[in-house]
């Protein structure tokens, strides 16, 4: 742990308007598992991507085991033995396994090679894989590790991870934390990268925290209290949501014997889901992803059309009618994919704000777009969430993931709806924003709204929740409250055990 493997010295990057970078200095030991933390646009994107190979410093240098180390491109940090598994796969789904893991491979062996080397690494380190299993038919988890056996097979000595436990139960978050402590036995470092700070005080040596692109301390993650790190984070004091049971007696929402067949080869069919949410109650649904996720919230939004007799809202058949009926009488949606499916990448925040709130706003009456009131809307979500970007006119991709988060997550509650679904609330949002997100959320309900929120964050779902129910290939559990479950229990509903008989014998 006293060899110093990777070191920064004074790293420097800066766009136009904003420094994501400056002068950022520390440095990693050999087998050290580091923990780099820091609020939504603190620059940890920006910073490991230097490391990386994927973006050039503008000043500063780096150093690898001693020698200087200057990365062009990915593929030089790979030969150099620096490897990344990042937030986002980028796996395709009608491939298998192998033929996943031999494209992100500089010089792949042969097929037979290189299936029993994938079963050789990933039986050592506790993460076993099917070379020939096609990637569509695997969970996340199970994506997550061939991401990780990709990374494996180079024989790294840096391996960066990024919001690595995000789409993982708790019995797969176990299996993970014991590969990588056994990968930093055998002298391999890790740079992790989390928002979950109860994890990086279980797992990590040190710590480094970053905010507006600064170094503005380092800790002993397991001599320092969650609060403590997330204070250090944000620099100033954490609020905690305040949850207060608001259901009534009145259901709100109601769904009888919902299916729907998968849209895609790689999709997943919802099986006869009945679910009642009372005005004012917080429902939790849990669920490894993959399971339903996606298209149950696509049933709720009106992405996906129903035969009538199967969704209901305050007495009123809903399921056959589109989106923006849906939304005019007060049924809003924030999906989980921020890029693309919550928001237009190449158009601005204004018109993302146009997008969603035409109708409950009234932003286009008589068909004609008043902008003047979809800029204050757009400029009212950017101020209330703390959106950080220069203006309203920023195109959509040019925001973090975390900033593009509170945006989409903003512009929905703002809108005052009377039932909302938000897949993946707090998904890449730093521990205020967080608190901040789940605060709205409880405000909500308590104004008598229905509100759905889907997670594989666990404590969050027990943290806000009224009720908890989990999706399991499409099936969803009967909904049971969240006091008295525990996280085991949750787990394996999460898993498969679909009735707590089930979940208690396994136990």
């Amino acid at each position: 742990m006293s060899d110093t493997l990777l070191a920064l010295d004074g790293l420097t990057k800066a766009y136009p308007g904003v420094i994501a970078n400056d002068d950022v200095s520390f440095s990693i030991g050999v087998g050290e598992v580091h923990a780099l933390l820091g609020e939504n646009g603190a620059g940890k994107s920006t910073l490991v991507k230097m490391i990386y190979g994927l973006v050039k410093p503008d000043a500063g240098k780096m150093t690898l085991h001693g020698d200087a180390y200057a990365p062009g491109r990915p593929s030089e940090a790979r030969s150099l033995g620096v490897a990344m598994v990042f937030q986002h796969f980028s796996l395709f789904e009608a491939l298998d396994v192998a033929e996943n893991i031999a494209l992100g491979m500089e010089n792949p062996p042969k097929r037979r090679e290189l299936a029993a080397r994938i079963r050789e690494v990933s039986n050592a380190y506790g993460l076993p894989l099917d070379p020939g299993r096609l990637v569509g038919e695997l969970s996340a988890g199970e994506r997550q590790r061939v991401e990780i056996i990709r990374c494996l097979l180079q024989n790294p000595r840096l391996l960066i991870m990024d919001e690595p436990t995000s789409v993982l139960t708790p019995q797969e978050v176990d299996i993970l934390f014991g590969t990588l402590r056994k990968l930093s036995a055998e002298g391999t470092a890790i740079l992790y990268i989390s928002h979950k700070l109860d994890e990086i005080r279980a797992l990590c040596d040190a710590a480094t925290v970053l905010r507006r692109g600064k170094v503005v301390g380092t800790c002993v993650p397991r001599e320092t209290t969650a609060r403590d790190m997330a204070e250090l984070m944000v620099g100033s004091t954490l609020h905690t949501p305040e949850r207060r049971s608001t259901a009534s007696e009145d259901v709100l929402l109601e769904l009888r014997k919902v299916s729907l067949p998968a849209a895609t080869p790689f999709g997943t069919s919802l099986h006869d889901i009945s679910l009642s949410v009372h005005a004012g109650e917080v429902m939790g649904i849990g669920g490894v992803a993959g399971n339903g996720q996606d298209e149950f919230l696509s049933v709720l939004s009106g992405e996906s059309l129903l035969a009538p007799g199967h969704i209901w809202v305050a007495g009123d058949d809903i399921g056959a009618q589109p989106p923006q009926t849906r939304r005019g009488i007060g049924v809003l949606a924030a999906p989980e994919e921020r890029l693309g499916h919550a928001a237009a990448p190449d158009m601005s925040l204004v018109e993302n704000a146009l997008l969603t709130g035409s109708v409950r706003q009234k932003l286009a009456p008589n068909g004609f777009v008043n902008w003047s009131a979809t800029r204050v809307f757009a400029e009212k979500v950017i101020a209330d969430y703390d959106v950080r970007t220069p203006n309203a006119d920023v195109a959509a991709r040019a925001l973090s993931g975390g900033n593009l988060q509170k945006f989409v997550i903003g512009r929905e509650i703002l809108q005052a709806p009377r039932v909302l679904v938000v897949n993946q609330p707090t998904w890449g949002v730093d521990a205020a924003a967080a608190a901040s997100i789940r605060q709205a959320l409880l405000d909500l309900a308590e104004q008598g709204a229905a509100v759905i929120v889907i997670s594989q964050d666990l404590d969050e779902l027990m943290e806000i929740a009224d009720r908890f129910a989990a999706l399991n290939g499409g099936r969803l559990t009967d909904p049971r409250p969240t006091q008295g479950l525990t996280i085991d229990e949750i787990g394996l509903m999460m898993g498969g055990a679909h009735d707590m008989e089930v979940a208690h014998a396994a136990q």
